[in-house]
């Protein structure tokens, strides 16, 4: 069991990006890869010797090999304990809230979230803090730094432990408690939620489906949904974690989880749908024959907040992406919420959680979340719609509807252009940045542009800023268009483009989405040149 300090060579990549190191899985298995990264967590991180570690995944291909080297090397650089989920398994927001619970120094999870899982598709890994959340600036940074500077790393040569029988195993003198990783997060729900109404909402005969799409939320899911409230057995489907996801991609959206949407746009339609992702921190919500936008979902969640137990009286504002439509915007002025716009990512959220400037958050690609934990959680956000449910006692379509009556509705899609050439994809992005300063006050089809910039962000809790977070074009009606470059992808550059419209008028919030939005998005696409730079004539998936 001696501990081997192995020559190394520094990372020659790029900087990792919010979201962690994401990179297909043999990339990671290039020798001393992912050694380097883990080792690099270790250097510049504190307090692991006194306090746990949090180790999981969400079982995708590649999860367990990963879990034994991170193991050896935390035993090595003097790790005194570490929790880690059965089976190497555990959801993101499992992982913020075990995190949080014990007082852990942080966690270790291993994800590429909702992109697709095998040996030839993706990995990641990322580091989240002791408040539970995704790790900030300046931690990646000197993660990262430390990453083209390594010369070696720490390992314990030791046996692979049996990751899947629940207890204590040692690696070196290292206790690893190996723990349901399901029975403490559906705890937390059960605190949340009013299950007693939810599980008479089921007695009722209320019928749901909930897609599990062979990812981390089946377990979850199937405890919750099925044990503890009562939903019949075969409620969950696709429940069972599979390293490939079941030959899927674990994104929960009208185009990869088209056989839920097939089921709640059918005949015999059920009363609810709900999907999660690959690592269970994002949701998708319909009702019988009714899509719920994100963005959409998350202001029915504040203007319903009251409805849930944990929620009753103590909202104290909300926060949405930049990207997100301003729907939320419109219930927090009513209720005199303050309603913060954040860059994407959930660390920018972290910041005010923590201060308790907020109680609930939500971006617009099918992230909702709330000061329970410190990620986004897919699994949290279904629930709070089933407690509405079991309240209003109406569908999804009459609450979705009597909503927009109430604030008016906020039309809304992204158009998502998926592995563009990089090149191109950023020579789109300064061709517009540069045409921002020319852009207001001109007249574009029956729109006038008010204001076009790159979103800026001044942190108001920390003060940091954060530059050139997305190109926004705003019209003086309100309407908006922004473009953003995601890094959740690990080929290529993905394009995203946000498109959104406010109707007051009740007779005109029934019209379809890019019917209603096709104005808007033909100057998108002429604005950008998006058939010319990206050689493209349509977007990958429309949301």
């Amino acid at each position: 069991m001696s501990v081997e300090t192995i020559a190394s060579q520094p990372f020659q990549d790029q900087k990792p990006g919010t979201s962690g190191l994401r990179k297909k899985v043999r990339v990671f298995e290039q020798p001393h890869y992912l050694e380097n990264f883990v080792q690099s967590i270790f250097d510049t991180q504190k307090g692991y010797q006194d306090a746990p570690l949090v180790v999981g995944g969400d079982g995708r291909y590649y999860n367990r090999q990963a879990i034994q080297t991170i193991l050896r090397i935390a035993a090595a650089n003097g790790c005194g304990r570490v929790l880690l989920g059965r089976g190497g398994i555990f959801s993101t927001p499992a992982v913020s809230h075990m995190i949080r619970k014990h007082g852990a120094c942080g966690g270790i999870i291993l994800s590429a979230s909702h992109n697709p899982g095998g040996p030839d598709e993706d990995f990641g890994i990322k580091f989240n803090t002791p408040n539970g959340g995704p790790a900030a600036e300046k931690v990646t940074e000197a993660i990262y730094t430390a990453t083209r500077h390594i010369n070696r790393y720490h390992m314990l040569d030791t046996p692979d432990i049996d990751l899947d029988q629940i207890g204590i195993a040692l690696v070196g003198d290292m206790r690893v408690e190996i723990v349901d990783s399901v029975c403490d997060y559906a705890d937390l729900m059960e605190q949340l939620f009013d299950f007693d109404r939810i599980r008479a909402l089921f007695q009722s005969g209320f019928r749901m489906r909930f897609d599990a799409m062979h990812a981390v939320t089946g377990p979850y899911a199937r405890e919750i949904i099925e044990n503890r409230l009562g939903a019949p057995q075969g409620t969950v489907v696709n429940g069972i974690p599979l390293e490939d996801f079941g030959h899927g991609h674990p994104d929960p959206n009208l185009v990869y989880a088209k056989e839920l949407a097939d089921h709640l746009f059918g005949p015999d339609a059920p009363d609810f749908g709900a999907a999660s992702d690959g690592d269970g921190d994002r949701n998708m919500v319909l009702g019988r024959h009714f899509f719920v936008t994100p963005s959409d979902s998350l202001a029915l969640i504040l203007a319903n907040a009251d409805l849930a137990p944990g929620y009753r009286s103590r909202v104290t504002g909300v926060a949405r992406s930049m990207p997100t439509s301003q729907a939320a915007d419109r219930v927090a002025a009513k209720l005199g919420l303050n309603c913060y716009e954040t860059p994407t990512g959930w660390k920018f959220f972290g910041n005010l959680l923590d201060a308790g400037k907020i109680t609930l958050c939500g971006e617009e690609s099918f992230g909702t979340g709330s000061d329970h934990v410190r990620e986004k959680d897919g699994l949290w956000a279904v629930l709070f719609w089933l407690n509405i449910l079991a309240e209003r006692r109406r569908s999804v379509a009459e609450i979705v509807r009597e909503h927009w009556q109430n604030y008016g509705r906020n039309y809304y899609t992204r158009h998502d252009y998926e592995a563009v050439d990089s090149s191109a994809a950023n020579g789109l992005i300064d061709a517009l940045r540069a045409a921002c300063a020319t852009l207001p006050g001109r007249r574009l089809g029956s729109y006038t542009v008010e204001y076009a910039d790159d979103f800026r962000y001044l942190d108001p809790i920390d003060d940091s800023v954060s530059e050139k977070q997305g190109i926004r074009i705003g019209f003086e009606d309100g309407s908006r268009i922004v473009y953003r470059l995601s890094g959740t992808g690990t080929e290529g550059a993905t394009l995203r483009i946000y498109i959104e419209a406010y109707e007051a008028d009740p007779a005109k919030h029934d019209l379809d989405t890019q019917q209603a939005l096709a104005e808007l998005i033909g100057i998108a696409d002429g604005l950008a040149g998006i058939r010319e730079r990206t050689g493209r004539n349509e977007p990958t998936v429309i949301t």
